[in-house]
């Protein structure tokens, strides 16, 4: 740990471009044919870095967006004027990287740089470039509902979290709005089938302790309290990060002043019917949380027993199977096996990270 002061990610990375960047981007692009933001990859995006963050993939950057003529213009001229005109160090950290690593993901590690400039992290690129790095399309074709579903919540929150530092005409801005926030039907799709994925294994705590299986209970119970976790950002219209940081995403919702509690309670639990009480506590809350929402009429919150087994649940199936009654699409509707949207049941990083499989994985919906 070095022992200079940490300044977050993307505050340091507006500091970089105000500070340092920008007089030599305006030296070669006009300030109104470009835009500056930290979108992407990276804690320093969603702000859940620190000190621990910046051995690596970490450090004074941000993205540069040109249209497409002037990227091919003046793409390598702009580059080339910030590996010369840039400080080696920045408010303490360095500016110069280690090429990527290409048996480590691509990892570069803070590097000294040498007398021929900085080989810096500030990204220059366009806005169709970016998208289709992370989304593997670009928004010139509208999204139908379809497409929705195989854009994972991990890579739609990477493009719409962080900052952005200039943006005169607005473009990112807008194809930032567009993707903040999926089509009604979509939203009301992934409530309904995150309520199905509770509603398969509500009942195995029981059954688990029951069968004097323990560890299977708690392995439920970890699930349940992940779904748990999941419909909260549904519910809350909020992209959920990948596992690292979902907890701490998690925190910052409305919701989890309530739930938290319960969950943690849930999971820290040894004997069955201390689980079954906060579990039941935090359906009930759920489902207080989906009422208020007026998708559907009201459904009872109040647990019942798993068809006379002296365990309780929810019913999960009763929300779901409203919500999915209140889908106007025909498109959704004639989606017969809810499975939801790709990351309900797909959380592979290999999966989520390889957009080329995306497009793929629409024959799923079918």
């Amino acid at each position: 740990m070095s022992g200079r002061p940490f300044i977050p990610g993307l505050a340091l990375g507006r500091m970089l471009y105000e500070e340092a960047a920008r007089p030599i981007i305006e030296g070669i692009v006009p300030s109104a044919s470009y835009a500056a933001a930290l979108i992407g990859y990276g804690s320093d995006v969603m702000g859940f870095d620190s000190e621990r963050s910046t051995d690596h993939n970490w450090g004074p950057r941000f993205q540069v967006f040109l249209s497409a003529d002037v990227a091919a213009a003046c793409a390598g001229l702009l580059d080339e004027a910030l590996r010369k005109g840039l400080p080696h160090l920045f408010h303490g950290f360095e500016t110069s990287f280690s090429e990527p690593d290409p048996m480590d993901n691509g990892t570069q590690m803070p590097d000294p740089g040498g007398a021929d400039g900085v080989n810096h992290l500030i990204e220059i690129t366009t806005i169709d470039e970016c998208l289709r790095r992370y989304l593997g399309r670009d928004m010139r074709t509208p999204f139908s509902l379809t497409d929705w579903l195989v854009l994972p919540d991990e890579r739609l929150l990477e493009l719409t979290a962080g900052a952005v530092f200039h943006d005169p005409r607005g473009e990112l801005a807008a194809v930032r709005a567009a993707l903040s926030d999926c089509p009604r039907d979509v939203w009301v799709y992934k409530l309904a089938c995150q309520w199905r994925r509770i509603a398969q294994q509500e009942s195995f705590v029981g059954r688990c302790a029951e069968a004097g299986d323990v560890m299977g209970m708690h392995v439920v119970t970890a699930r349940i309290v992940r779904d748990c976790m999941k419909l909260a950002f549904l519910q809350d219209r909020a992209y959920a990060p990948y596992e690292k940081w979902l907890g701490s995403a998690f925190a910052r919702l409305r919701s989890s002043a309530a739930l938290s509690p319960l969950l943690t309670d849930a999971l820290q639990a040894r004997d069955f019917r201390d689980i079954e009480r906060s579990l039941t506590g935090a359906y009930g809350m759920l489902a207080e949380m989906q009422n208020a929402l007026g998708i559907t009429g009201r459904i009872d919150p109040a647990p019942r027993m798993f068809f006379g087994r002296p365990y309780q649940v929810i019913q999960a199936d009763r929300f779901a199977n409203a919500l999915l009654g209140a889908i106007a699409s025909e498109e959704l509707r004639a989606i017969t096996v809810r499975i939801g949207a790709i990351d309900q049941f797909i959380d592979s990083p290999d999966y989520i990270e390889n957009v080329a499989m995306y497009e793929k994985t629409r024959v799923l919906f079918r």
